[in-house]
């Protein structure tokens, strides 16, 4: 009736966001879920994870969906899509939490509560679109940093970066080490360039500050609200179809696993 998957927490946001994108027309669910404290210890975390999970697993959320403790207590869990999540501690039972949004469905031991929307289960035949396009990078924007690390990624013929900047998507620009000429000429070669924030919550913004609006007119594409794995993982998935630079460009701003949230008043 449905699947779960035990996995590892420090990479989990990655899978779910791979199965996302991998499983088109998914018609039941699809469940990751984790342990942060080991089944010999006290405090541990996987009793209630994986009674969550069950409850999720033969529910009617047909989606890829990352069940785990909603608090630090045995309470309930949340059901998070799994490409809105991330891990935002290293140790706390309750440490993936949805970013630009809310959780789908609160989760006790034995009953669901619906929180928001999602596609039902239904009898489809699932489609498997996992080609990956692995000369792909996610590279984190840092002051003063040199842009002469893009030309490494050339020479070893990376198809497409993801730039973590700062704020609203700002790099390097009106500096000695500017990456706008850099990106336009790479960018002209053929790799694509998206942008996304090291910020944990908000879009990015190519029209608020003259320097990002520069760095648009290199050809670089703001990734609205995207989170920077989710769109890394999902550049990869997109190159894998194509590299032509118009249609990549389409494809990374359609919301194809709702990795992107409509526009609200923020």
């Amino acid at each position: 009736k449905g699947i779960i998957i035990t996995h590892g927490t420090d990479t989990l946001h990655y899978t779910s966001a791979a199965l996302s994108f991998f499983l088109r027309n998914l018609n039941k669910p699809v469940v990751l879920t984790y342990s942060q404290r080991s089944s010999d210890r006290a405090s541990s975390d996987a009793s209630l994870n994986l009674q969550c999970s069950a409850i999720a697993a033969i529910s009617d959320m047909a989606e890829v969906i990352l069940v785990g403790h909603a608090t630090t207590n045995d309470d309930f869990c949340y059901a998070m899509l799994g490409t809105k999540v991330r891990k935002l501690h290293s140790s706390r039972r309750d440490a993936f939490k949805v970013v630009n949004g809310k959780p789908i469905a609160k989760i006790y031991g034995d009953k669901l509560e619906i929180l928001g929307d999602f596609n039902l289960r239904n009898k489809g035949k699932v489609k498997v679109d996992s080609g990956f396009e692995e000369k792909v990078a996610l590279i984190k924007i840092y002051p003063g940093q040199d842009p002469e690390i893009l030309e490494h990624y050339a020479k070893k013929k990376y198809k497409g970066l993801i730039l973590e900047g700062t704020g609203l998507g700002h790099v390097p620009t009106k500096t000695r080490k500017s990456w706008i000429a850099p990106i336009k000429k790479l960018g002209s070669r053929g790799i694509f360039f998206g942008i996304t924030t090291q910020c944990i919550n908000g879009r990015v913004d190519p029209y608020v500050y003259s320097n990002l609006r520069a760095l648009s007119a290199t050809g670089a594409v703001f990734l609205e609200d995207m989170l920077s794995e989710t769109a890394f993982v999902k550049l990869g998935w997109v190159l894998a179809k194509t590299k032509n630079m118009e249609e990549t460009k389409k494809l990374m701003l359609e919301s194809v696993a709702r990795e992107i949230s409509d526009r609200l008043v923020e």
